[in-house]
């Protein structure tokens, strides 16, 4: 019969390592409007998903999309300029 052996002196030995380190805090935080805009959106197709979309689900959606949109923009223009993407 074989013996499981925890890990967890191997895994603890990492804990150092595993936050994340400023530049990737800094990337997420560049990120963050794009995700947001993505998160918007998805509840916006959610929602609409169940039943046939009235005009105000319409209207969420491509104002979703739109917010979605104009944060990728943003997000290239910034990378464009040099800025962190």
């Amino acid at each position: 019969m074989d013996h499981i052996v925890t890990v967890q002196d191997a895994v603890t030995a990492f804990v150092d390592f595993i936050e994340p380190t400023d530049a990737e805090l800094d990337a997420i935080e560049q990120e963050m409007p794009v995700i947001l805009a993505d998160v918007d959106l998805l509840d916006a197709q959610i929602i609409a998903m169940d039943r046939t979309p009235t005009e105000l689900d319409v209207r969420r959606i491509r104002r979703a999309r739109r917010r979605l949109l104009a944060a990728l923009a943003n997000q290239a223009e910034t990378a464009h300029r040099g800025g962190v993407a």
